[in-house]
Parts: C-alpha cells; structure tokens; sequence
C-alpha cells in the first residue's frame, strides 16, 4: 500500500512539476510578446521626437492615455512622407508600394516584424481606425511620386489624404469610440489638417520648388510666387484656423490642452509667414525659435489653467 501511495505522489509531483513549468513557460511568452509591443511604441516615440519637436512636446500635453496611440500614428506617417520626400536615387515608387502592402498585411494579421507598421496596426485594430482614411493617406503620398502642379481638386484631394486623414485618426483616439461625438468634431479636425498642411506648403515652398520640383498651390508657378497669391492663400488658411478653433475647444479634456498648443505653435509660425514677402519664403524656412515655442507652451499653460482656450 505504501509503495502504491508513493508511485501516486512521485507522479503527482512530475503531474505538478510540468504544470508549473508550462505556467512560467506561458508568462515568458506572454512576457516577451509585451516587450515587442514596447520596443514597437518606444520606436514610435523616438521617431516622433527626432522628427518633430513641436508635435512631441504637444503629445506630451495630452492624457498620458492618448500619447502612446499618437505616437504611432506619427510614426506611420512619417515614414511613409520620408519615402517620397528624401529616399532619392532609390526605388521609391517600389518603397512605397511594400510600405503600403506591409501596412494592410500588418493590420489584417495583428503583428509585424516593422516596429514602426507593428505598433501603428496596434492603434488601428484597438480604435477601429477606418480603412478608408489609410486609403486615402496612401494615395496622396503616390500623388507626391507623380505630380509636379496641382489643379484645385487635385489640391482639395492631396490636402484631405496627407494632412485630414491624419487628424481623422488621431480625432478617432481622442473620442474613444464616441462616434456621435467623432462626426460632430470631424469638420473641425479637418480643417486643423489642412491649416497645419498648407502651412506646411509655405514654410517648405523653397525646397518644394526647387529640390523636389513641386507646386502643391494652384494656379501658382516655380518661377513667379507673387504677393497676390501669397495673400489668397494666407486668407485661405486663415479660414480653417478660424473654423478649427471652435472644434479645439470641444474637443474632450484629455486631448484639449495637447491640440490646442500645436494649434498655437501652427499659428505663431503662420503669423511670421504672413509677416514676410513672398519673395522671402521662396528663398528661406521660416521658423519660430525654441525659445518663442516655449513662451506659447507658458502663455497656453496659463490659459488653460484659468479655462481661457
């Protein structure tokens, strides 16, 4: 009977041994499928904060619930803006095609072996990102391996895929699922969009024009960027900062301070653009100082505190 007993308990403890060992065995993958998705995120972060210091300071502003997903929307983005904008005497059009492919495959399958696709196809499948608003983005950027001048829907359509779109997405965090609250704010981060990309367009106008060989304006040439034109756009613009305003103080708490300071630096470097001839802009960046950029983050800071935005 003893001896009985004794061949149970050995083969309860081997029974018990192996259990523990595939317990462990399962916390050590599920432990290392977590440090992928960091290394994935931190290399979204990284790519954010050496790309732009501006963007990386007013995600910082933001819930630290919503940084994380921005970052990887930014990620994305730029390193698909990096591929039509500086992959030069490279395939670009054959880059861009494997990003786009690698980016639908990383979403469908929920994993990629690109840092930069992995994390963003996290924030996607996580928020419902729409598969349109990606479709869109990719187009715009082929546009940039295709086109030299611009009509005004070409325009309308480029400004929607490479600069609404994106505020689509990052709106999409903001609400949370919130749908009725995501369509009554959609217009309004659509016209943020397109006031940060046009002011783009302009600060960017001389290496546009004469290393990349575009005019994204229309009706505008490479040779002759009058003051006229330079004040309809101005106006243009504008507009949509006027319009994206009264979405920026809608918009939920956790996103309101973060978007509101990119709003201002956009708009302190539009007011310096407006401040110069067009001559001007054809010949330098334009750009506002750190140390200006860090008086809009107090002034806003003080602002918000008093619930003045």
């Amino acid at each position: 009977m003893k001896t009985q007993m004794s061949k149970k308990g050995r083969s309860l403890s081997r029974f018990y041994a192996s259990f523990r060992k595939d317990i462990v065995y399962i916390g050590n993958q599920k432990a290392m499928i977590h440090l992928f998705h960091d290394v994935s995120r931190q290399c979204s972060k990284i790519t954010t904060e050496k790309y732009s210091t501006s963007f990386a300071s007013a995600i910082k502003l933001l819930h630290k619930d919503l940084r994380t997903p921005i970052y990887n929307i930014y990620g994305f983005v730029r390193f698909a803006d990096e591929i039509v904008d500086t992959f030069h005497g490279h395939d670009q059009q054959g880059l861009l095609q494997q990003f786009k492919s690698e980016t639908y495959d990383a979403i469908e399958r929920g994993i990629s072996l690109n840092p930069i696709l992995h994390s963003f196809q996290m924030t996607v499948n996580e928020f419902g990102i729409a598969p349109n608003l990606i479709d869109a983005f990719f187009t715009s950027m082929e546009q940039d391996l295709k086109k030299l001048e611009y009509d005004q829907q070409a325009y309308n359509e480029y400004i929607y895929g490479s600069a609404e779109v994106v505020g689509l997405m990052c709106l999409n965090i903001f609400c949370d699922g919130e749908m009725e609250q995501y369509h009554t704010l959609k217009p309004y981060a659509q016209s943020l969009g397109a006031a940060f990309q046009k002011v783009n367009f302009l600060r960017d106008l001389k290496a546009d024009t004469q290393t990349l060989e575009r005019m994204y304006f229309p009706g505008c040439t490479f040779l002759n960027f009058s003051e006229i034109e330079k004040q309809q756009i101005e106006a243009d613009i504008k507009k949509d900062f006027e319009h994206a305003y009264e979405g920026i103080i809608r918009l939920p708490i956790k996103a309101r301070f973060g978007v509101y300071v990119a709003y201002k630096y956009y708009m302190s470097l539009f007011n310096k653009i407006r401040k110069v001839k067009a001559k001007r802009i054809m010949e330098e960046r334009i750009r506002i100082p750190n140390y200006y950029k860090a008086m809009i983050l107090a002034k806003a800071g003080v602002r918000s505190q008093f619930n003045m935005l």
